[in-house]
Order: C-alpha cells, then structure tokens, then sequence
C-alpha cells in the first residue's frame, strides 16, 4: 500500500487483530487498536498505535471510543468468542454474549461509523467472519448462527455503501492456530483433530493486506472450502448425511 491510511481494529489483542496491527504499523499506517487486555494494547502503542481499552459489549464505552479515535479508512473487525458445545449444553450467557459480541458488536460499531465515513465518500468495512457461517458443524450451533448473520448483514451493508464508493469484505477463514481454539474447547480434542488443516495468523494477515490494496466482495480460506460451502448449499441433506460420520464424533 502506497497511500497512508487510517486504520481501526477491533480485537486488536490477540491473533489475527493483533499481527495485522503490526503489520500495518510496520508499513507505515496509522492505526487505532482497540480490545480488552491491556498489556497488548501497551505493546502496540510501544509500536506506534493509537490505542483505547474498551469492552465493547459496554454500550457507554463504545460511544467513548468512537469520540476518541480518527474516521478511518479502513474498519477491521476482528473480535470473536465461541465456545463449542452442544445445544443443549449451552447457557443462556454463552448464547447471549456469543451474539453480542460476533454480531451486535460489529452491526451497532457500524451503525455509528457510517455517518462519519459516509461524508467522504470512501472506506472499507472488512469483516472476519467464518466457514462455520457457511457449514455449520455439531457443537458449533450458537458460533455458527451468530457467523452466519454476519454474513446476511454483509451482504445487505454491502449494497447500500456501493453508491458511496465504499467496500464491504468478508473473509471466511477455517479454524486458525490462535489462542481462540483453546478457549472454545478446552479438551484440546478439536484442536488435535484439525491440527493440520489449521490456519497460520499470518496467512490470513497476509489475505486481509490483500483485500485492502484490492477489494474484493469475499474470501474463503483455505481457497477450497469455498467450493464445498457452494456444493452443501446446493445439496445440503447430502452433505450433511454423508459428512455426518466426520462432524459428529462422540467425546
């Protein structure tokens, strides 16, 4: 990227938030990180960021930070939590945070940015999303649900902006090597089970870099589980049945 630009990242604490912050701020960019840890937040700072502590599922420290930062350019909404557990098992918190948090979070950030962003006729929302939106799995019912509004917010978001020139991205990883999986399931067996089809941070670093030089209106990661979120969309009782002897493993 040629251009200096400003930069706003949610769950910029952890993960892929944290590495792309320093990514950005090592070419250059100006940044605004926001999350819950503090001493993250001290590193990036250390780094050159603009950083403001907030939880943002505090609608008061929300509207604070948004009359902190700078407009940005660009909007990253990395935060995320889930936990993996059957539907049965699944508390009333757990259903309500995992929501607030995967998609009351990024829709009510976006309401109150657009004003700002609309006025200038440009900017780029890019959201991370999940192939658990497109390809539920057992365990993942409450993840999935909350990713797969996501995406129908998106796709709407996507059609209004256009007239002001601005850009609305998804990317939809599969399961990352970040701390996220041990917080989900702290057996470790989905890690274990998934170990080596698992996402490096800083290839998906690499592919939001990407999407920011050039827009696009999606990206699925690895490339090849778009084809099958496009094949169980097209015969999803198959999928299901024959996939179910992968999905559904007993503990």
């Amino acid at each position: 990227m040629n251009k200096i630009k400003t930069f706003f990242i949610t769950g910029a604490t952890s993960g892929v938030g944290y590495a792309l912050a320093e990514r950005l701020l090592s070419e250059g960019h100006r940044v605004w990180a926001t999350g819950r840890s503090i001493e993250p937040l001290k590193q990036l700072q250390a780094d050159g960021a603009k950083i403001v502590p907030a939880d943002l599922t505090n609608r008061e420290e929300m509207d604070q930070l948004l009359l902190t930062i700078d407009t940005p350019d660009v909007v990253i909404f990395s935060a995320g939590v889930g936990t993996f557990a059957y539907a049965y098992e699944a508390t009333d918190d757990m259903i309500v945070s995992t929501m607030d948090v995967n998609v009351a979070v990024p829709m009510q950030l976006t309401r109150r940015l657009l004003p700002r962003m609309m006025t200038q006729n440009k900017g780029h929302f890019i959201f991370l999303g999940s192939q658990a939106g497109k390809v539920a799995t057992p365990k993942a019912s409450i993840y999935a649900a909350s990713k797969h509004a996501l995406i129908g917010y998106t796709n709407a978001l996507r059609m209004e902006l256009a007239p002001f020139d601005m850009y609305v991205t998804t990317i939809h990883p599969g399961p990352i090597d970040t701390p996220f999986l041990d917080l989900a399931d702290g057996s470790g067996k989905y890690r274990t089970s998934v170990g080596r089809h698992l996402l490096t941070i800083q290839t998906v670093v690499d592919v939001i870099v990407q999407v920011i030089e050039k827009p696009v209106r999606e990206v699925n990661l690895p490339w090849y589980m778009g084809i099958t979120s496009k094949v169980y969309a097209l015969m999803p009782a198959f999928i299901e049945r024959v996939g179910r002897k992968f999905f559904f493993k007993k503990d």
